[in-house]
């Protein structure tokens, strides 16, 4: 009897650690048991990873995109660059075809390429009336557009010519209004080219005189207006 009892309680001890060594092979995703833990017991902190594919948030702008090359320097049509301020010189005379009135009525005014190259220029003109010839107490005009714009080509010594047709001015002497407002007169004009400056130019026979402080321009041509 104390045989069979010594072999029972071997066995069941095999079969107690058998049982054990199998929970411990079977933990949750196959881990063997000491896998996750450090030799002081703590759990074990997974290595940094490190990616080699170079891809970040930033990306680095392309060589195009930083050339530096400045934006319609040239028009692709003509190859000439943009006329500039000091490329172009104004000069301004009454038109021969204007309405009729005392006042100013119409003037051209005249572009002449100095440059010693061709450049081009393109669009409508601003206008001020300038106050006492000075620039700098100018008096805008309201502008009102007439006919399609295009880019054109002044030669080296060439021209271009915009024309101004002003709400005329009524009667004798200081004249009248046909709105009723009083009439403004400048000794000069602040005329401004798209892309090349403003530029302050006189009548070559008397000074400006209209009513409203309104004006029609005509795009920028090669073609001389009347």
């Amino acid at each position: 009897m104390y045989g069979i009892g010594i072999r029972r309680v071997a066995t069941a001890m095999v079969t107690a650690s058998a049982a054990t060594l199998l929970m411990t092979a079977c933990q949750p995703g196959g881990t063997p048991a000491g896998a996750g833990s450090s030799p002081s017991g703590g759990p074990v902190k997974p290595a940094a990873s490190t990616s080699t594919s170079g891809s970040t948030s930033t990306s680095t702008p392309s060589a195009s995109a930083t050339s530096g090359s400045p934006a319609h320097t040239t028009t692709p049509s003509t190859g000439a660059k943009a006329c500039g301020l000091p490329d172009l010189k104004a000069s301004m005379y009454q038109a021969a075809v204007r309405p009729d009135g005392t006042g100013t009525g119409a003037a051209i005014v005249e572009f002449t390429n100095v440059s010693g190259k061709a450049c081009t220029v393109q669009g409508y003109p601003t206008v001020a009336g300038a106050g006492n010839g000075s620039p700098e107490k100018n008096r805008p005009l309201k502008v009102t557009t007439t006919g399609g714009a295009s880019t054109v080509k002044v030669a080296a010594g060439g021209k271009a010519w915009t024309k101004l047709t002003f709400v005329q001015v009524q009667g004798e002497a200081d004249g009248y209004c046909k709105s009723g407002a009083t009439p403004a007169s400048y000794p000069t004009l602040v005329v401004g080219v798209p892309g090349a400056g403003a530029h302050q130019v006189a009548l070559t026979d008397g000074v400006i005189a209209e009513c409203d402080d309104k004006v029609t321009v005509t795009a920028l041509s090669a073609a001389k207006p009347s």
